[in-house]
């Protein structure tokens, strides 16, 4: 942000600049948040399902990692949209999943609303990642 308002001159508009990194702060925020509640909250085993959710993630970041560079020419940034979009859906699934498995009675009520917490974190993360895809489309077509 401190070089954002020292640069006189952008790639494109100070307020999508400023969109993009809240959105990519958000996403790190969310992940950080369920790794924290997974150790404060001593959760020794996660469902399966967790994994799945932590894969959307992981392949979210990567595309998003790929992506930034390509800012600077605005090229070949529609497919990256399209599947961190994709991706998110994916998430969604897995995590409606996730929830039906925790409330199945499988687990104590304590337990349930602490893996809850989990999985509303990495869900979030899923959603953050999909508001950066939304940035880069929007800067894309302003831009273009």
């Amino acid at each position: 942000m401190n070089r954002l308002n020292e640069s006189f001159i952008t790639p494109f508009d100070r307020e999508d600049i400023y969109r993009l990194a809240s959105n990519l702060d958000d996403v790190m925020d969310a992940m950080e948040a369920a790794s924290d509640l997974i150790v404060l909250y001593q959760l020794d085993h996660l469902p399966k399902d967790v994994v799945r959710q932590v894969e959307v993630l992981e392949r979210a970041a990567e595309l998003t990692a790929e992506a930034m560079p390509r800012l600077r020419s605005m090229k070949n940034l529609n497919e990256y949209w399209i599947e961190v979009n994709r991706l998110e859906n994916q998430g969604d699934q897995v995590y409606r999943r996730l929830l039906a498995k925790l409330f199945s009675g499988e687990y104590d009520a304590l337990t349930v609303m602490k893996m809850k917490e989990v999985v509303d974190a990495l869900e979030e993360a899923a959603d953050a990642f999909e508001h950066v895809a939304n940035t880069v489309e929007s800067i894309a077509v302003k831009e273009s």
